[in-house]
């Protein structure tokens, strides 16, 4: 089986010689896995860890 290789500029942003986190880390899998963000209909981000399948909602 064929691995995806990750994208590493879409979670990551270097600025000078800080590195940022753009995606949210999964609280229970700890650092190295993230957590998708879904924007819902009425307003609601919904964060989703596809490994632990953890789920967090945040009224913004």
């Amino acid at each position: 089986m064929k691995h995806k290789t990750s994208k590493q500029w879409e979670i990551l942003k270097i600025e000078g010689d800080k590195i940022n986190r753009l995606k949210r880390p999964c609280p229970r899998c700890g650092a190295g896995t993230y957590m998708a963000t879904h924007k819902e209909k009425d307003g609601t981000i919904r964060y989703y860890c596809g490994k632990c399948h953890m789920t967090e909602w945040k009224k913004s």
